[in-house]
């Protein structure tokens, strides 16, 4: 039996998808063999949101080693999408563009989103203490700037909300949703794979 006296509804609310991903272990070993390929062919890498980090081109998606590592992912995102009721049947599911960042010491990312798609993505190959937690920041502008002092945080209140990564970790998200990821504090490389899923 409850006291309160109204009915709290969440309208609006931005959903963000935690799963642990079975056999990770050897997802992670496999995939990471073909992101180290991609780094020894391309050391410098692209300059998006990265400081510091390496950022690869984006993944050939006709790789065995990436058909296999969507085929271990697929029920995650399948059930995200079921989640937001959109209409499966009469659009295709298309993932857009993958690629991955390798954070070493002291490396970063910029608060960015990724446009022109519905549901982004951050999924962990290697995930050291203190390596870099993904943060995200509220979608709404208006409390973000104009909010009163807090005596109890919680998920009404915030403005902010991290995850610490784990390897075998996905996480996905609304493409819309601001995020960025802490500096590496550690001495060992975080390997993150990041891709985008649109519906058309």
């Amino acid at each position: 039996m409850t006291d309160r006296v109204s009915e709290l509804k969440l309208f609006f609310s931005t959903p963000v998808w935690v799963s642990r991903v079975k056999n990770h272990q050897e997802v992670n070993k496999k995939i990471l063999e073909y992101i180290k390929s991609l780094e020894s062919q391309n050391p410098k890498g692209v300059q998006k949101s990265n400081s510091k980090g390496w950022h690869s081109q984006d993944f050939d998606m006709n790789a065995d080693n990436i058909k296999n590592y969507i085929n271990s992912i697929g029920p995650y995102i399948n059930e995200s999408l079921v989640d937001m009721g959109w209409d499966l049947k009469n659009q295709k599911v298309k993932i857009t563009s993958m690629w991955s960042i390798i954070n070493r010491n002291d490396a970063t990312n910029a608060r960015h989103i990724h446009s022109n798609n519905y549901i982004s993505a951050a999924y962990y190959v290697k995930a050291p203490e203190n390596c870099g937690n993904i943060v995200f920041h509220d979608p709404r502008s208006e409390p973000v700037y104009f909010h009163p002092k807090v005596e109890n945080p919680n998920n009404l209140n915030t403005n902010i909300v991290s995850i610490k990564p784990e390897e075998g970790l996905l996480v996905l998200f609304p493409s819309y949703l601001h995020h960025s990821v802490d500096v590496n504090r550690s001495n060992e490389d975080r390997i993150v794979i990041s891709f985008n899923i649109s519906l058309s």
